[in-house]
């Protein structure tokens, strides 16, 4: 099972996200103060993050650059889900590997996730 540690201030995203994704085979933990990613990162050792931009400090753009920094997740996937207008190439410069503009289709969110684990939409490995 891959695990997927979602940070966004906002609860009823990272409940909503939790709630469709941990039944298709992700273990999912949810935080919802960005200064407390880091020490979760740490704990569980996530395969994917998904973050948002938009958050109290560290926002989505510095937790980039700090997982980015720190070995242990210097190459795990990060997907970013935002109301921001930003293109997918600001979002790739900062660290990221993709992203998705809110509102989100939750089908579109696992299609991407699996490209980013598997390499596929499907998730097969």
């Amino acid at each position: 099972m891959q695990k997927v540690l979602i940070v966004d201030d906002d609860p009823q995203v990272t409940t909503l996200l939790k709630k469709y994704l941990s039944p298709k085979n992700f273990e999912v933990t949810t935080v919802n103060q960005s200064s407390k990613t880091i020490q979760t990162a740490n704990l569980i050792q996530p395969d994917l993050f998904i973050l948002d931009l938009m958050m109290p400090p560290p926002d989505g753009f510095e937790l980039c650059r700090l997982l980015r920094a720190d070995q242990n997740f210097s190459q795990t996937p990060i997907l970013i889900i935002t109301a921001m207008d930003i293109s997918n190439s600001k979002a790739t410069s900062f660290g990221a590997n993709d992203y998705l503009a809110k509102p989100f289709n939750l089908d579109e969110v696992v299609a991407r996730i699996n490209l980013l684990l598997y390499g596929n939409m499907d998730g097969t490995a």
